[in-house]
C-alpha cells in the first residue's frame, strides 16, 4: 500500500491516533527546569505587565524565512482591525544549533519593529536533543511559567513556525475561540504550490484536504463535539496550535519527541477531556518547501507525494466506512459513559463485540478510566476493531459524499 502519511497526519481523526498513552496520574503538574531550559530562561528579560499571549517559534537555521514572520506577526490587529496593544503579546524565538545568522536577523527584526515585544535566545543542544520536539518543549515551558509571572486570569500560549506567516488577525481569533471556552486551538494551515512542476503535488494535496475536510464533517455528524463544532478543519500543527497555560500545566506540557510533537500534545489533552477547536477563523500560510528541519512534517509529506505522483502511484487513508462505524461505537460509548445506567449492559456487550473485546475487558477499562478520552485511549490501544483498513484516497473521496 502507499501509505505515505504518519499519524501527524492522520491525527485529525481520534480513531486513527497512535500516541502511546500517557496514565493521568503519572502526568507531572510542573516540569523541572532542565540546564538547557535555565540558559534559556537567563537570556529572556522578565515578563512586561499586561502579558496575555507568548507566541514561540523554535528556528534551526531560518535567517532567511524569518523576516516575512515576525513582520506578519508585528502587523497583529484585532478583530475590527485595529492594532493589538503591543504589551499584550511577546515573541520568543529559539536559534537551536544554527549555522548561519538566525539570531542576529531576530535583532534586526527587533529594531525595525520597536513596538513588537520580541526575544530571542540561543542554544546549542546536545544531539539528542536537537530536535522540535525539544525546542518546542523548551520554548512552552519557558513561556508558560512568564505567563505564570505576568498573572492574567487566563493566559495563551500560541505555537508557530519560522516559514509561516500568521494572518492579521491570528491572535485576535485565537484568542477569541479561548474566550468562548476552547482550552486549546488548531489553526488552518494553508500551503502555497504554485510552481508548474509541482502541479501533480498540488493535485494529491488538494484532494487529501478534500478527504480530511469531508471526514471531519462525517464525524461531527455522526458523534458532534460541542466544544468544536461545524464549521471545524482537521489540523492541529504546531506552525498554528495556541493552549491556555491551564491546559498545559493539566497535562504535564509538551511532549518530548523527535517529531509529531503537536499531535502528542493534542492526544494528552483529548485524553485529559480537554477541548481542542479546530478554528476555521485562526489562518496561517506555512511554504511548501521540501527540505525542512524535522525528520517527519509537511516536508517531507510533500516529498513523499510528489514521490507517488512521478511514479503514477495514489495514496492510501482511512476507510471512511470503518472510520463511520468506529464514531458511531464512540457516541454510544461515550452515552455511556455518561449515564452508566444498569439497563444498558447489552448496549455495553454489543459495543465490546463491535470492537472485538470481550464484555468484562471493556467494562474494566470503563471503571478504571477517569476521563472518557483516556477510556477511548485505551480502547484504540487494545481494541482490534479500532484498527482502521487503509483505502485508495480515490475510492475515499468518492465514499465520503454518499456517507454524508
Amino acid at each position: 500500500m502507499d501509505h505515505a502519511t504518519p499519524a501527524r497526519f492522520l491525527g485529525s481523526h481520534e480513531a486513527t491516533a497512535s500516541v502511546a498513552i500517557i496514565p493521568l496520574a503519572k502526568l507531572p503538574v510542573v516540569p523541572r527546569r532542565s540546564r538547557y531550559a535555565k540558559l534559556l530562561h537567563q537570556q529572556l528579560p522578565p515578563p512586561r505587565a499586561g502579558l496575555l499571549t507568548s507566541v514561540i517559534i523554535p528556528a534551526k537555521n531560518e535567517a532567511t524565512n524569518l523576516p516575512a514572520s515576525l513582520a506578519a506577526l508585528a502587523a497583529q490587529t484585532d478583530l475590527h482591525g485595529h492594532p493589538l496593544p503591543p504589551d499584550s503579546f511577546e515573541v520568543i524565538v529559539l536559534a537551536n544549533n544554527c549555522t548561519d545568522a538566525t539570531a542576529a536577523t531576530v535583532r534586526q527584526q527587533a529594531a525595525g519593529f520597536p513596538e513588537l515585544v520580541l526575544h530571542v535566545a540561543e542554544l546549542a543542544l546536545p544531539t539528542a536533543k536537537a530536535h522540535v520536539g525539544c525546542a518546542r518543549r523548551l520554548l512552552m515551558d519557558e513561556a508558560c511559567a512568564r505567563l505564570e509571572q505576568a498573572g492574567p486570569a487566563i493566559s495563551i500560549i500560541a505555537s508557530t513556525d519560522a516559514d509561516t506567516h500568521v494572518a492579521p488577525t491570528w491572535l485576535a481569533a485565537i484568542q477569541a475561540e479561548i474566550g468562548a471556552g476552547a482550552d486549546a486551538v488548531g489553526g488552518r494551515i494553508f500551503t502555497e504550490i504554485t510552481e508548474p512542476a509541482l502541479l501533480p503535488l498540488r493535485r494529491i494535496h488538494v484532494r487529501d484536504t478534500a478527504y480530511r475536510l469531508l471526514c471531519a464533517r462525517l464525524e461531527h455528524a455522526l458523534d458532534p463535539n460541542p466544544a468544536d463544532p461545524w464549521p471545524r478543519h482537521h489540523q492541529h500543527f504546531g506552525a498554528s496550535l495556541a493552549l491556555t497555560t491551564r491546559a498545559y500545566r493539566q497535562v504535564g506540557g509538551l511532549p518530548e519527541v523527535r517529531f509529531l510533537e503537536d499531535e502528542a500534545l493534542c492526544q494528552a489533552l483529548r485524553q485529559h477531556d480537554l477541548s481542542v477547536r479546530h478554528s476555521p477563523h485562526v489562518q496561517v500560510l506555512t511554504s511548501a518547501r521540501r527540505q525542512g528541519r524535522v525528520e517527519v512534517g509537511l516536508s517531507w509529506q510533500l516529498c513523499e507525494w510528489l514521490k507517488m505522483s512521478r511514479q503514477h502511484r495514489e495514496p492510501h487513508v482511512e476507510s471512511p466506512r470503518q472510520l463511520a462505524a468506529l464514531w458511531r461505537l464512540r457516541r454510544q460509548l461515550r452515552t455511556y459513559w455518561a449515564a452508566r445506567p444498569a439497563h444498558w449492559d447489552e448496549v455495553l456487550a454489543s459495543v465490546a463485540a463491535r470492537l472485538g473485546l470481550p464484555a468484562p475487558a471493556l467494562l474494566a477499562q470503563v471503571k478504571k478510566a477517569r476521563t472518557f478520552g483516556e477510556l477511548w485511549a485505551g480502547v484504540q490501544a487494545t481494541a482490534p476493531g479500532a484498527a482502521v483498513p487503509l483505502v485508495p484516497l480515490s475510492m475515499a473521496l468518492y465514499e465520503l459524499p454518499l456517507l454524508l
